[in-house]
C-alpha cells in the first residue's frame, strides 16, 4: 500500500500540474494511467485528464504501484542529470521489466556490478537491484489486480520459482497473491482533504474503511479486514472508491452532506446494529450514548455504545462523531477531538444555510 505522507489537496496539485508549478517540485509525483509513466509536477509533456492520474509522495510509491519514470521530465532525477551509467542501467531495465539482470549479464555487457551498485545507491539513495525489483513487482501488482493469472504474473516478473514471487509478492504489498484470486483484493486508494490524508478501501460488496491515515489504529484495522475477509489490500481503482471521493468533495465542499455508497462494514451483530442507529442521526444533529443504548433497547449500555463506535471503520458515512455526552460536551474521537468539532462546526454551518 502506499505510504501515508501527507500530500496537498488534489485539486491543488492537479491545477500546479496544469500550471507547471515549479513550487511543488520535490512535493508530488504524478502517475499517468494511460501511459504508465510517472512524473514531476513541470514536466512538458502534454497533461492528462483529471481521472487519469495518481499522486505519489516518492517515486519509490510511484514505481511500486507499476509507473516508470519519464524521459523527459526525469522525476528520479530533479537536481542532476543521472550519470550515464545509471541511464543505460534503467535503459536496460526497460528493454525487459519483468526480467532479470544478473551481474554475470551486467558484466556481459562491460557494466562492473560493484560500480553499477555504488552509483545506483549514491544517486537514488536505493540499489539498483531494488530499483529492478520495484519495477518488477509493480508490473505483477498491476497484472493480479486486473485478473491476470498468479502464474502469469510471476512469470512476467522474472520469478524462477512460485515461492520466490509469493515471498516477494508478500514482503511488497502484505498477502501472497493467491488470496486475490480465491478471494478478490480489498483495493485501496488515498484521498485527500482539508482535514488530512484518508484512506479508503473497497471491494465489489461495498466501501469497507475509510479512515484518516495519521490515526494509529489504521494498521490493526486494515489487518482485521484481511483477516476476516482472507484477502489482501493492494492500491488500485474501483467504482466505489471513485463514488467515494467524488462524495468526499462535496461533503467538505458544504453541498453534499450526506452520503449515497454502498456500505459493507465488518462487525459483530451488536456493532453492525450500533453503526445502523449512527446513520440515523441527520447531518448537523448530534445524539447522546444514552440515546444511542435506548434506540438499541438496550438501556445503560452506554459502554457498550462507546466501545462499538470506537471500533467504527467508516469514517464519515456512518458519522460516530455526531455523538456527544449527555451534558453536550465532546467525547473522544479516533481522528481527533480537533477534528471532531470541526466536522460538527461544518455540518452545522451548511445544514442552517440550506434551511435559509
Amino acid at each position: 500500500m502506499k505510504t501515508m505522507e501527507l500530500l496537498p489537496p488534489t485539486d491543488t496539485m492537479y491545477r500546479a500540474l496544469l500550471l507547471r508549478d515549479s513550487t511543488f517540485e520535490g512535493i508530488f509525483f504524478v502517475g499517468v494511467r494511460t501511459t504508465g509513466i510517472f512524473c514531476r509536477p513541470t514536466c512538458p509533456a502534454k497533461k492528462p485528464a483529471r481521472e487519469n492520474v495518481d499522486f505519489f509522495a516518492t517515486p519509490g510509491e510511484a514505481l511500486h504501484d507499476g509507473y516508470r519514470p519519464c524521459l523527459r521530465c526525469r522525476p528520479m532525477d530533479p537536481n542532476e542529470r543521472a550519470p550515464k551509467l545509471i541511464e543505460r542501467l534503467r535503459a536496460e531495465v526497460e528493454r525487459a521489466p519483468g526480467g532479470r539482470l544478473t551481474d554475470k549479464e551486467l558484466t556481459a555487457l562491460a557494466i562492473d556490478p560493484s560500480t553499477a551498485r555504488r552509483q545506483f545507491k549514491r544517486h537514488y539513495g536505493m540499489t539498483f537491484q531494488a530499483y529492478h525489483r520495484a519495477r518488477r513487482m509493480g508490473l505483477a501488482l498491476r497484472s493480479v489486480r486486473k485478473g491476470g493469472r498468479v502464474d502469469d504474473a510471476q512469470s512476467d516478473s522474472g520469478f524462477e520459482s512460485a515461492s520466490g514471487f509469493r515471498e516477494a509478492f508478500a514482503r511488497v504489498f502484505g498477502d501472497p497473491p493467491t488470496a486475490a484470486k480465491e478471494h478478490g483484493c480489498l483495493v485501496a486508494e488515498r484521498v485527500d482533504t482539508p482535514l488530512g490524508t484518508m484512506v479508503a478501501v473497497a471491494d465489489d460488496d461495498g466501501l469497507r474503511l475509510l479512515e484518516f491515515a495519521d490515526r494509529r489504529a489504521l494498521e490493526r484495522e486494515i489487518g482485521i479486514l484481511r483477516s476476516r475477509l482472507r484477502t489482501n489490500v493492494v492500491p488500485g481503482e474501483h467504482r466505489h472508491l471513485t463514488a467515494i471521493r467524488k462524495q468526499l468533495g462535496g461533503y467538505f465542499a458544504g453541498t453534499h452532506l450526506d452520503f449515497d455508497i454502498p456500505l459493507a462494514p465488518v462487525g459483530s451483530e451488536f456493532q453492525l446494529r450500533t453503526w445502523e442507529v449512527l446513520c440515523s442521526i441527520p447531518a448537523g444533529e448530534t445524539r447522546s450514548y444514552s440515546w444511542m443504548a435506548d434506540r438499541l433497547k438496550v438501556p445503560g449500555a452506554r459502554r457498550a455504545v462507546g466501545r462499538a463506535n470506537g471500533t467504527n471503520m467508516l469514517c464519515l458515512v456512518i458519522p460516530c462523531h455526531r455523538v456527544i455526552r449527555a451534558d453536550g460536551t465532546l467525547c473522544g474521537y479516533g481522528g481527533g477531538v480537533w477534528r471532531k468539532k470541526w466536522l460538527l462546526d461544518h455540518e452545522r454551518k451548511h445544514r442552517l444555510e440550506r434551511r435559509r
